[in-house]
């Protein structure tokens, strides 16, 4: 009798431990534990973030943290945080979640264009990945690296080629502009080099010369024209007499702070900028802006014309009229100071 009395305990005990334990499972791993009605959340967690941090992130988005909490420290996953950005789906469980964070950090799109100068695009990155402004912007000017990846302050903009690019949300700084080094890199390939090397130029001058190009036009059919100018007035040693960099001379200036230049006046031609290219023969400095890849295209394969000349074309605006000869060209100049002459604008 007292025997059995001992079995019965040891079993009614058994019970207790298997219910609580069942009771555990199914709480802990089992029940889905999302609070949230869309399908799904997404979390951010920092790079060096610990677990109270992650727990912040996950209360709102939870029915039951305490059991969330069980679980990570019966996993340890709250000695074993992963920087990154996931996706926490409508009625996952906590065994779920943990997996999820633990090893699924989704890549974000990340895509730029028309960003002028590197602190516009350090702001725009910022924007959409981890690293905050200030270390981009002190990554892109390190003097270090650029001098060591041929590259000066003048063309640093350069590397930075416009597209859509996968990151991952928790990228540094100086992760993002190893990364944006390799696919300049990519970009200048044993083919775009050869043609570069054809027309006497090297990838920074190409891309010197496509930011003017893009300035000039944004119609990717007419680009391969205006380089085409371009490159002629290179090779017989004629000023580039871009109208692009007087504006980016002149912007540099307090006189012109906060001001748009609509119309390029003799004042500006007297700006004294290596960037005057009616006053200096040859490429300026460095890039004027951040040309897109038809631009740079556009250089590689210009187009072989004999123009020397063009002018913004008012019976098409956005486009450009192409001359050979500076008789045809100031005929066609004159039409187009009327064409601003009776639009009222005079600067």
């Amino acid at each position: 009798m007292y025997i059995k009395r001992i079995l019965l305990a040891i079993a009614l005990l058994g019970l207790v431990v298997a219910g609580y334990f069942a009771n555990f499972v199914y709480r802990a791993m089992i029940r889905p534990n999302t609070a949230f009605n869309n399908e799904v959340a997404y979390i951010y967690i920092p790079t060096d973030a610990d677990y109270q941090t992650v727990r912040k992130a996950l209360e709102p988005l939870l029915d039951d943290i305490d059991s969330f909490d069980d679980l990570a420290e019966k996993k340890q996953y709250n000695t074993n945080i992963k920087p990154g950005r996931y996706a926490i789906r409508k009625g996952m469980n906590n065994n779920d979640i943990i997996n999820t964070i633990r090893s699924k950090n989704l890549p974000i799109q990340v895509a730029f264009n028309n960003q002028n100068s590197l602190e516009k695009l350090a702001g725009r990155i910022s924007n959409v990945i981890e690293a905050d402004s200030v270390s981009l912007v002190n990554a892109m000017h390190d003097e270090t690296f650029l001098k060591e990846n041929g590259f000066s302050e003048a063309t640093a903009l350069g590397m930075y080629l416009p597209n859509s690019y996968e990151f991952f949300w928790n990228t540094s700084a100086e992760a993002f502009r190893a990364r944006m080094l390799r696919e300049y890199e990519r970009f200048w390939n044993h083919e775009r080099k050869q043609k570069a090397g054809d027309i006497g130029l090297n990838p920074n001058q190409v891309m010197t010369l496509a930011s003017i190009v893009y300035e000039e036009s944004k119609q990717a059919e007419e680009q391969p024209k205006i380089a085409g100018v371009y490159i002629n007035r290179l090779n017989i040693g004629m000023p580039l007499q871009a109208d692009p960099t007087l504006k980016f001379a002149a912007y540099k200036l307090p006189k012109y702070q906060n001001t748009i230049i609509k119309r390029v006046l003799n004042e500006h031609k007297e700006i004294d900028s290596p960037y005057n290219t009616y006053k200096r023969l040859g490429l300026p400095p460095g890039l004027i802006a951040m040309p897109d890849i038809s631009a740079i295209e556009a250089v590689l394969n210009y187009d072989k014309s004999k123009n020397l000349y063009f002018v913004a074309d008012p019976e098409h605006p956005g486009y450009h009229k192409f001359s050979k000869t500076l008789a045809e060209h100031n005929r066609n100049a004159i039409a187009y100071q009327r064409y601003l002459n009776a639009q009222g604008i005079r600067k």
